[in-house]
């Protein structure tokens, strides 16, 4: 059993649970990364916070833009060590 924190989110298509590997807050935006599961080949997303101060919970939405999804990744990569992003 793992203690690392795992969240629910609710979609248009209704809830799916995620584990957060990590987070970080880059040029004044939180992202997060997280996955399905905790296996070696899991996919992972890089989810950023675009929550206001109305919002009741956080809004998450995945990082599509390639330039900042890079960059992004570079810094999970660097705090997560051994970790490959395609």
């Amino acid at each position: 059993m793992s203690d690392m924190e795992k969240i629910i989110f609710t979609t248009d298509d209704g809830e799916c649970e995620f584990f957060v590997l990590d987070e970080a807050r880059i040029s004044g935006h939180d992202y997060i990364l997280v996955a399905e599961s905790l296996e070696d080949e899991a996919e992972a997303l890089i989810l950023k916070d675009i929550s206001t101060e109305k919002d009741p919970e956080a809004v998450y939405v995945p990082v599509d833009d390639d330039m900042e999804r890079s960059a992004v990744a570079g810094v999970f990569a660097e705090s997560l060590g051994d970790i490959d992003f395609e």
